[in-house]
């Protein structure tokens, strides 16, 4: 199994990335091929509505370093997307590779019963806020869920790590990694 995770938080070492990691470690103990690429390192723009892989090609005409992260994504079984929560959403690092995976969907997207290029793929989506308070925010993965299976993403998985934020990085509780072993695990097992 390929597993490609897509890190969207500014800091190295914060939590939703140290989240996404225990993922991969577990996932590449039990013998996938794990990949994970940090958006904040790279250069890149967001979709540039320009309709070139709905007209010409059939993925993103843009030649910038979410091109490998874009293929990489198409080659891979499952995808780790990571983020703590920015202003009551996603970090833009992270809303610019969803933007752009709009070169995923064929031309006739809205009337065709396969919407995407994309193969079926499962999907861990985990995000990390400061704010303590469960129901704060907890229409995120709602939104994107639905999109993201639309996308390709046939399965998803949310694991939500509340009250860790800024001046508490690198310190998630063993339940929320736990939880991360068990994804990890199930993912494995699924692809048995």
């Amino acid at each position: 199994m390929k597993i490609v995770s897509l890190l969207g938080s500014p800091r190295t070492t914060g939590n939703s990335t140290a989240i996404a990691n225990h993922v991969l470690k577990i996932a590449g103990e039990l013998g996938a091929k794990t990949r994970a690429f940090e958006l904040n390192r790279l250069t890149y723009r967001g979709c540039q509505a320009c309709y070139a892989c709905k007209t010409k090609l059939d993925k993103c005409v843009l030649k910038d370093d979410l091109s490998e992260v874009l293929a990489a994504v198409s080659e891979s079984d499952a995808v780790v997307l990571a983020s703590p929560v920015y202003y009551g959403d996603i970090t833009s690092q992270l809303k610019g590779f969803i933007d752009r995976t709009y070169s995923y969907l064929v031309p006739d997207y809205i009337s065709n019963p396969q919407p995407s290029r994309l193969a079926s793929k499962k999907l861990i989506f985990v995000l990390t806020q400061g704010q303590p308070e469960e129901a704060a925010f907890s229409d995120i993965f709602t939104r994107y869920e639905g999109f993201l299976k639309w996308m390709g993403f046939s399965e998803t998985t949310l694991i939500r790590a509340c009250g860790i934020g800024p001046g508490r990085t690198n310190v998630v509780p063993g339940r929320i990694l736990q939880q991360a072993e068990e994804a990890a695990r199930a993912l494995m097992a699924s692809a048995r």
